[in-house]
């Protein structure tokens, strides 16, 4: 079983940055992706950003230019640096990895609200 703990999360201003992080830890095979979704109320969970084993990533336009995403496959670890936040990146984000034959986990998610 593959355990994903996020951390930073929170309220910040718009414009403001915060930098969110998930470390994968337990019987971690091989990692196709890690990368980060969100859900805000009412609407479906969507794909923000991923990073592949290859280094190769991927961005939501909505976030392209203020986002980044950066994984250190050794610590199996990701994180994803906001900046220039508005309040309609409000949402829980969600640490996603997924492992080559496709198997699956999430993390618990943690809540960023931009809001003055």
């Amino acid at each position: 079983q593959v355990q994903l703990v996020e951390s930073g999360g929170g309220l910040v201003q718009p414009g403001g940055s915060l930098r969110l992080s998930c470390a994968a830890s337990g019987s971690i095979f091989s990692i196709y992706t890690m990368g980060w979704y969100r859900q805000a109320p009412g609407k479906k969970r969507e794909l923000v950003a991923d990073a592949f084993s290859s280094g190769t990533t991927n961005y939501a336009d909505s976030v392209q230019g203020r986002f980044t995403i950066s994984r250190d496959n050794a610590k199996n670890t990701v994180s994803l640096q906001m900046n220039s936040l508005k309040p309609e990146d409000t949402a829980v984000y969600f640490c996603n990895l997924i492992e080559p034959y496709g198997q699956q986990y999430w993390g618990q998610g943690t809540q960023v609200t931009v809001s003055s």
